[in-house]
């Protein structure tokens, strides 16, 4: 008998996906609307929340699995080249998001503390709404990729009490909130 713990670590990761793809839906809207503050504001978020799980991904949940594999290779999970590779792929996606997002936060900065003419504020929403489809649409491929391999190898790789651990783990890093945002802004 499965423990219930046993999918939590899955879970934790596939709802966090959930609500980071809220937050982007948030996001969009408001870029759409041309509120520049408030796009700037959760786009700020969105790039901190995503920074949280990915880092709970890298120092969690890929050496873990990796290490998994190296220690007892099984007929039914992944080989470990398989694994390596996926994660390799996950990772320069990571690459992508994060340099991304930072490019068009500090955009978004200059424009919103500066008195800048119509135009120039217009271009700065234009680049960042291609910049953020860019990242959505990536991110959808990425996040299956997630969900079907590396998250369902963790369920099947893991004990119970391996599971329970990692479940732990990644708890802790994605309650990691970084200073500039409230308790209150975080969990919105």
């Amino acid at each position: 008998m499965l423990c219930p713990m046993l999918f939590q670590a899955s879970r934790q990761l596939t709802d966090d996906h959930v609500a980071l793809d809220q937050l982007l839906g948030q996001l969009q809207t408001a870029l759409h609307s041309a509120d520049v503050k408030t796009t700037h504001t959760l786009l700020d978020l969105f790039w901190a929340k995503l920074a949280v799980h990915i880092r709970s991904e890298h120092l969690q949940l890929f050496p873990t699995v990796i290490e998994r594999l190296s220690e007892n290779p099984s007929a039914v999970s992944p080989t470990l080249d398989e694994a390596l590779s996926t994660i390799e792929e996950l990772r320069a996606d990571h690459d992508f998001f994060m340099k991304e997002l930072a490019r068009v936060v500090v955009i978004l900065r200059i424009v919103s503390l500066g008195q800048k003419d119509q135009p120039t504020i217009d271009d700065a929403l234009n680049t960042v709404r291609g910049a953020m489809s860019a990242v959505e649409n990536r991110l959808v491929i990425h996040n299956q990729l997630e969900e079907k391999k590396v998250y369902a190898w963790a369920t099947t790789i893991l004990n119970d009490q391996e599971q329970t651990e990692l479940a732990n783990r990644i708890s802790i890093q994605l309650g990691n909130r970084p200073a500039r945002f409230s308790p209150n802004e975080w969990t919105t």
